[in-house]
């Protein structure tokens, strides 16, 4: 963040005083960077999905004191460039990579648990995914990810990952870009199955003393796509996200999340908040269950038996 303010006031020495200045990191706080200059109300947002060039959505992300015309030029710009874009609200993460750190904290515990890379993906990419979640972190390079837990877990020690992810990585194992990641790239492009990675993953838990089981596609799908849920949920009931279906937005077009299921707030409604809220306690019970404490608004729909979409009005 200090590089990133550097910049911010660097750069306004040099413009106009109308210019909009934007970032499009989103893991760093936006307003914290806005302090950097001396009106933080030109300060914006503009989280692009890589590959930026073919991904669709832009998070627009309205800091403490951007103004409202700085916020409607930046989403005008969205519509010019062809994407879709999405207000969110300032948080680590924005939306889509909030709710993608729960997936992806499902994902690592259930490799400790008795799951393998190629089933965790290929459950989810029969489900409908475009891309299981391993193969994506291999694309999207893994030294990224292991960045951001390093620096979460000093800022977040309550919520901790599993360190299976962090042993690949200590072994320069970045991905696509290196030829070698949770999978093989002998040809730079092709995931295959290797068994070093498998061997790391299961004494990895014997190292923590887990007894590995056989986790099911079911339980793959259902824990992944309840973990998205419930902080998608989350985020709708901080005001991060204005409705649910800017959260369905950014999954449809930022995640490859399938079309035909409508993503994610659109899936808690075919569950059911009274249904969701069981399912979210039932998990809360058994190991790492403070990942599953229920989102406020998710106890508040099922007091009343509301739908989600309700919100959207």
């Amino acid at each position: 963040v200090s590089i990133k303010r550097q910049l911010f006031k660097a750069v306004e020495a040099l413009v106009r005083p109308e210019t909009i200045l934007a970032s499009n990191t989103s893991t760093l706080n936006l307003d914290e960077i806005a302090q950097a200059v001396s009106d933080p109300s030109h300060v914006v947002g503009l989280h692009f999905f890589s590959p930026a060039n073919i991904m669709r959505l832009l998070e627009v992300v309205r800091g403490e004191h951007t103004a409202p015309d700085v916020l409607a030029t930046a989403m005008a710009l969205g519509k010019r460039m062809g994407k879709v874009a999405v207000v969110s609200g300032v948080c680590d993460g924005f939306i889509g990579n909030r709710m993608f750190e729960e997936y992806l904290r499902q994902v690592y515990y259930m490799l400790e648990e008795g799951a393998l890379p190629q089933q965790i993906d290929a459950a989810l990419e029969r489900w409908g995914f475009a891309m299981g979640p391993c193969r994506t972190m291999d694309l999207a390079g893994q030294d990224i990810g292991w960045a951001i837990r390093k620096r979460r877990a000093v800022e977040q020690p309550d919520r901790p990952y599993s360190t299976v992810i962090d042993r690949i990585c200590e072994r320069g194992r970045f991905g696509q870009k290196t030829g070698k990641g949770i999978y093989l790239y002998e040809d730079g492009r092709t995931a295959t199955p290797d068994p070093e990675i498998e061997a790391l993953i299961v004494a990895h838990s014997a190292e923590i003393g887990l007894t590995r089981r056989e986790i099911s596609d079911d339980e793959i799908v259902e824990r992944c796509l309840l973990a998205l849920i419930n902080e998608g949920l989350r985020i709708v009931g901080e005001g991060i996200a204005y409705r649910p279906v800017d959260v369905d937005m950014v999954f449809l077009h930022g995640y490859g999340f399938a079309r035909d299921r409508g993503g994610p707030m659109f899936q808690a409604d075919e569950i059911g908040a009274r249904e969701l809220l069981a399912r979210l306690t039932r998990l809360a019970a058994g190991r790492h269950g403070w990942a599953w404490a229920p989102a406020p608004l998710v106890e508040e729909m099922a007091a009343t038996g509301e739908a989600f979409s309700k919100l959207n009005a």
